[in-house]
C-alpha cells in the first residue's frame, strides 16, 4: 500500500501538463490551421440553412486525422450560434456511426437520432417502419431544417448495406413542414464507389476532399496545442518535430501526432522527469502501434483472424519465404481443426490484401512465370506486440 501512495504522490507533485484536454480528439480549437479552404467550402454549402433553405447533401472524405470532423464541428458551432441569435429554426445533429450500439442496425441509428431530438423508443422490439414513423413525427413536431452529420458512415454501411442511406435520402418526400440535409464523413476514399448509384448521387451532391497534412503542417498544429497543453519549457528540442515526422509517415494523421505528444508527456511524468524527451516520443510510438494492432485485430471477422494467425504461425516456424499458397494450406488445416467454413484461395488472397493494407504484413506481388503471380508475405507486427496478439487470436478463435 505504501508503494501505491508513493506512486500517487510522485504523480501529483510532478505534473508536466497545463491542460491535457487540448491534446484530445474531442477538443475543438478556436483556430484550425491549414483547413481554411475546406472550412470555407463547408460554410458556403451550408450557409443557405441560415435562410431556412434546405442545403445540398454533402460528403467529406480523406484519411484519418485530416481534420474532417474538426472542421464540420467548427462550422456547426458557428452556425448554431448564428441560428440562436437570429431565431432561425435550425437543428444540427452529429452521430458517430462507429460507436458500438449505434451502427449495428438501422433501428439503433434511428433510435439514437430520435433520442437526440428529444424523443425515445425502446432499445429493441418495434418494427423498423414504426421507428421511421416516430423519427418523422419528431422532425415534423415544429417547422425546422435538420442537418444530420453521420461520421464514419462507412462503418454503418458495412454492418447493414446502403439501404438505410437510401431511405434517409428519400425522407424529404414524406416531410411536410420540415426538411433534412445529410452530411456523410468517411476515412475510406473508395467508399462512394461501393454505393448504389442512386444513393451515391443523392448523398454526394457536394464533395470535399481533405488531403493529408505534411510534417511541417503537423509541427505547426502541435506547436499551437503544446503552448496550451504543457507547462513552460517542459518539451525538449526536437520533440514536436519527431511527433510530426512519425505522424507524417502515417499518412499525415494529426490525431496520431497529438496522441504521440500526449502519451510522451504521460510517460515522462511516470518516470518522475521534468522534461519530455525524444526518447519518450519513440516509446509512445511503440505503445500506439501495439494498441492499434490489437484494436484492429479484435474487431476483425473470424476469417481475417484465421488468415492472420496462419501467417504468424508460418513466420515463427519457418525460415523460408512465405507465399499465398503456404498461408492458404495452413489456413485450410486451421479451419478444419476448429470446424469453420473454408473459403476459396481467391477469397483468402483478398483477405491477405486487406491485412497488408492495414500494415500488419508486407505483401509483395511477384511473378512465377507461366505459373502466374503470387504474394511474398512478411510479418510487420512489432515483436513486442506479437505475444499479446497471438493470445488475443487464440481467445477469439477459441483455440
Amino acid at each position: 500500500m505504501a508503494q501505491i501512495d508513493k506512486i500517487f504522490d510522485s504523480l501529483s507533485s510532478n505534473n508536466l501538463f497545463e491542460n491535457k484536454f487540448v491534446l484530445q480528439t474531442s477538443y475543438t480549437p478556436e483556430n484550425i490551421p491549414h483547413r481554411d479552404k475546406q472550412i470555407e467550402q463547408v460554410a458556403s454549402i451550408l450557409a443557405p440553412a441560415l435562410r431556412g433553405e434546405k442545403t445540398s447533401n454533402l460528403f467529406l472524405y480523406g484519411q484519418t486525422g485530416t481534420g474532417k470532423t474538426l472542421s464540420i464541428k467548427y462550422v456547426r458551432d458557428k452556425m448554431m450560434n448564428r441560428a440562436k441569435t437570429n431565431n432561425i429554426p435550425l437543428k444540427i445533429q452529429y452521430l458517430n456511426c462507429k460507436l458500438k450500439k449505434v451502427s449495428d442496425t438501422e433501428y439503433r441509428i434511428l433510435a439514437d437520432l430520435i433520442k437526440k431530438l428529444g424523443g425515445s423508443v425502446p432499445a429493441t422490439g418495434l418494427p423498423t417502419e414504426h421507428v421511421y414513423n416516430k423519427f418523422i413525427d419528431m422532425v415534423e413536431q415544429e417547422k425546422k431544417l435538420l442537418i444530420l452529420i453521420l461520421d464514419e458512415i462507412d462503418y454503418a454501411v458495412k454492418k447493414m448495406s446502403d439501404g438505410f442511406l437510401y431511405n434517409l435520402t428519400r425522407l424529404n418526400s414524406e416531410l411536410v413542414s420540415s426538411q433534412i440535409s445529410l452530411i456523410g464523413i468517411s476515412n475510406d476514399l473508395k467508399f462512394l464507389d461501393s454505393l448504389d448509384p442512386r444513393v451515391r448521387s443523392s448523398l454526394s451532391e457536394e464533395e470535399i476532399v481533405f488531403s493529408p497534412y505534411n510534417a511541417i503542417q503537423l509541427q505547426e498544429i502541435l506547436s499551437e496545442r503544446s503552448k496550451i497543453a504543457f507547462k513552460k519549457d517542459v518539451l525538449e528540442e526536437g520533440v514536436l518535430s519527431k511527433c510530426a515526422a512519425y505522424a507524417a509517415r502515417e499518412h499525415g494523421d494529426a490525431r496520431r501526432a497529438l496522441d504521440l505528444l500526449r502519451i510522451a508527456g504521460e510517460l515522462a511524468e511516470r518516470e518522475g522527469l521534468k522534461k519530455v524527451s525524444i526518447r519518450h516520443v519513440d516509446m509512445a510510438n511503440e505503445k500506439i502501434d501495439k494498441d492499434k494492432f490489437v484494436e484492429v485485430i479484435e474487431a476483425a471477422p473470424k476469417q481475417f483472424q484465421l488468415a492472420l494467425l496462419s501467417i504468424i504461425n508460418l513466420s515463427e516456424n519457418t525460415k523460408e519465404k512465405i507465399f499465398t499458397g503456404d498461408v492458404y494450406n495452413f489456413y485450410h488445416d486451421l479451419c478444419n481443426k476448429i470446424g469453420i467454413e473454408v473459403l476459396t484461395q481467391r477469397r483468402i488472397s483478398d483477405i491477405i490484401a486487406e491485412i497488408d493494407m492495414l500494415g500488419l504484413i508486407n505483401a509483395r506481388v511477384i511473378s512465377k512465370g507461366r505459373h502466374g503471380r503470387t504474394r511474398e508475405i512478411k510479418l510487420a507486427i512489432p515483436s513486442k506486440a506479437l505475444g499479446k496478439i497471438k493470445t488475443l487470436l487464440h481467445e477469439k478463435l477459441e483455440l
